[in-house]
């Protein structure tokens, strides 16, 4: 056992060849490397298959009983200072790489035939697998100090991932603002390490943890420091998991292509902030006050989100506040101390999400095709409605997603969000009620999405593509994807003409257009129709719904490894040992009359907001560009004009995302441009003036006093006479 965990320092190695190789290949023999590209494709999946499978085996091993181990090796030794690396392996760990090869496999998988038309397909894969190692090497972290080196490699792939189309303006600022809102994250993450090793003078968790209690138990720290210190630490985590009031990155990270935003999303950027609390959460537990910050933050996130995501009309931005409200149920669980419902729902909401974002890109994909390659219009649920027979599976699987994040019965949302709501309860019944209230606002956005994206009518009108005379362009997948155009050619590299691609496992070539993006407007899919080829909606290719049927499957099953039955919660036996870590119980088994009575009430909230949505978005009633809430509530005898404050007032908040950006613009930003400003004055005219102004004056007395060196005896005997005459004047006169 101990020696396939000493392996276990493969799991963030392993992803890396493919990054270095294609660096290497690109300065070195860069037409090669480019005509190989589906290979890096494929060793980008199969190593991260090996780390899945691997972490699948330590992960059954945990549950079968296996103690926590931890190897760690001396990198600094001095007399008053050392530092270890190694890595950690728990029941932590072993979630965190599962989820992160799992999600990381199905976007790769996915994204070789969404990315396949672009230019820079080999860097974007380069990206994800660097991104995939460094956050596989954060959570195999043993201390803070690796935790810290591989948080800001974390932070630097993600700039990457969402700047990815540089060129394009918009995309070069959402890197910048993400880039800037986590620096301020990690600068208090910093601060928090470095005061903690002050006290402990260790880096080390275990170390940590026990030195901590030990002083408080003596009353031999200072509490408000302590407290201080663990706030900045969580500072961090605000930050990286987009939490109230550093989550004004997020929504703006959907610049980035669709499948990083799948991955970002789901299992590794904003996973990573949970990461830290729960890795840290024996250290904040025997801090109160550090908990009630995190409680408070979570459920703040959890309304503001919800309430942001209402009014969006771009479709991956309102999934985005999904997300922020979904980490703030998972933040709010690790604040009461539930740490198994915290767990569970990072569990469950990676795999429901990633499908989501997935079905989005799907639904971009085929909307690309008919609104004019804007991805402002591909992206807007206005110009949507009507895909259920253009993308049927797409449809099917988008369902799945947004029925589980609703919390219906049996998918894998309802098991863990309905035991946090479970738990907010006894915990307080303010916070209680804010998450239930939240949680039928979920039903009421997811299903709104839905809605305005499948049903009804497709609101655009289409494009005539006859005059088209260019070739058709025919997106490769390594997993073999039938073209529509075929040329019959042996495989062979050298005989494939440099606008042809072929696929590893098919022996046909496919053409494609070597111009297909403008370096002006290197963001956007263009597909060229010929005569023969309908502009609308299609369904996706393949490969990217496989990974779509395969993340359908895990959102249908995944819940039930956290079943609240003793006989089946594996999930439970799984966490045992860091459940004892946190000296809390871990009996969560409840009866059958308990577990319906609290199904029912959190299903019933759920039925509600998905019926508020069918009522108001559905096609029969309304149209998302002319919707009137009011003609069914005047004939109730409702105030009208009352009601109409009301709405406009709820679809102004949202849709302008609470104002907070506006708030931080007039605030923050100019604030800091005018001491800058301010700063600048001071600097050119306040100590530059008194610099110059010293140099002009010494320039003027040396042209007056060059004068009275003029070696003339009667012009030194006029001015002592003149200078004595004057010191006995001032003398009388002070006398």
């Amino acid at each position: 056992m101990e020696h396939t965990y000493q392996y276990a320092w493969i799991i963030p190695f392993a992803p890396l060849p493919v990054p270095i190789l294609i660096g290497v290949g690109l300065l070195l023999i860069p037409t090669a490397t480019k005509n190989l590209r589906r290979v890096w494709a494929f060793s980008s999946v199969f190593l991260l298959s090996i780390v899945m499978i691997f972490s699948a085996d330590l992960a059954i091993r945990q549950i079968n009983g296996s103690p926590v181990y931890q190897y760690v090796w001396s990198w600094t030794i001095n007399n008053d200072f050392y530092l270890e690396f190694g890595h950690l392996i728990d029941p932590l760990t072993s979630i965190m790489s599962i989820l992160i090869t799992t999600v990381g496999i199905m976007v790769l998988i996915y994204s070789d035939n969404y990315m396949s038309h672009d230019q820079g397909y080999l860097r974007f894969f380069a990206y994800m697998s660097f991104s995939n190692a460094s956050m596989l090497g954060l959570v195999t972290s043993s201390n803070l100090i690796q935790i810290y080196i591989f948080w800001e490699l974390v932070g630097m792939c993600s700039y990457l991932l969402i700047g990815f189309w540089f060129t394009r303006p918009i995309a070069a600022n959402a890197c910048q603002k993400a880039f800037v809102t986590n620096r301020v994250g990690d600068f208090g993450l910093l601060l928090g390490i470095l005061g903690l090793y002050w006290i402990t003078g260790s880096f080390e968790f275990r170390d940590l943890f026990e030195i901590v209690n030990n002083l408080i138990d003596n009353n031999g720290i200072n509490s408000l420091f302590l407290i201080l210190c663990a706030s900045l630490l969580f500072v961090g985590a605000i930050a990286k998991s987009a939490q109230f009031p550093l989550h004004v990155w997020l929504p703006d990270a959907m610049e980035g292509p669709t499948p990083i935003s799948a991955l970002i999303h789901a299992a590794t950027m904003v996973a990573a902030g949970i990461f830290l609390v729960a890795r840290l959460l024996p250290l904040f537990t025997i801090i109160p006050y550090t908990m009630n910050l995190i409680s408070f933050v979570g459920i703040i996130t959890v309304l503001l989100g919800a309430t942001l995501a209402l009014a969006q009309r771009d479709i991956k931005r309102s999934l985005a506040y999904s997300t922020m409200s979904q980490l703030g149920y998972t933040m709010l669980a690790l604040g009461m101390g539930s740490y198994r419902a915290a767990l569970f729902h990072l569990i469950t909401h990676a795999y429901s999400k990633a499908l989501l974002f997935l079905g989005s890109g799907s639904i971009i994909h085929s909307m690309e095709s008919i609104v004019g390659y804007s991805p402002d219009k591909s992206q807007n649920m206005a110009l949507m409605g009507g895909l259920t027979k253009y993308a049927p599976i797409t449809k099917v699987s988008f369902l799945v997603g947004t029925l589980s994040l609703c919390g219906i019965p049996p998918l894998a949302c309802f098991w863990s969000k309905d035991e946090i709501l479970n738990d907010s309860w006894l915990y307080s019944p303010i916070f209680a009620i804010i998450a239930c209230f939240t949680a039928g606002l979920t039903a009421f956005y997811m299903f709104r999405i839905y809605l305005l994206t499948f049903e009804g009518n497709l609101n655009v009108h289409f494009q005539d593509y006859s005059s088209k005379k260019n070739s058709l362009f025919c997106s490769i997948s390594i997993w073999g994807k039938k073209g529509t155009q075929t040329i019959k050619k042996k495989f062979s590299f050298s005989k494939m003409n440099k606008n042809e691609m072929t696929s590893l496992f098919s022996k046909k070539a496919y053409p494609i257009d070597g111009n297909v993006r403008n370096m002006m407007q290197p963001f956007i899919t263009i597909t060229h129709f010929n005569k023969k080829t309908s502009p609308y909606p299609h369904e996706s290719d393949n490969t990217m719904l496989l990974s779509l049927l395969v993340l359908v499957l895990f959102t249908f099953f995944v819940g039930y490894i956290g079943i609240p039955f003793n006989q089946f919660d594996i999930l439970s036996k799984w966490l045992t040992p860091s459940i004892n870590l946190l000296h809390t119980n871990s009996n969560n088994s409840m009866d059958w009359y308990e577990f319906v009575t609290n199904a029912i009430f959190s299903v019933s909230i759920a039925y509600f907001g998905i019926v508020i949505a069918s009522l108001l978005y559905r096609p029969v009633y309304s149209s998302f560009q002319n919707f009137n809430l009011i003609n069914s509530f005047v004939k109730m005898g409702y105030n009208r004009i009352l009601w109409d404050q009301i709405i406009n007032v709820i679809y102004n908040w949202s849709y302008n995302r609470g104002y907070i950006d506006v708030f931080y613009a007039t605030t923050i930003t100019r604030g800091i441009t005018g001491l800058a400003e301010l700063t600048h004055f001071v600097d050119r005219q306040v100590v530059d003036g008194i610099t110059n102004g010293v140099g002009v004056m010494s320039f003027f007395t040396a042209e007056w006093i060059k004068y009275l060196g003029g070696g003339r005896i009667s012009s030194y005997i006029f001015l002592y006479l003149f200078y004595v005459s004057m010191f006995l004047l001032i003398s009388n006169l002070l006398l």
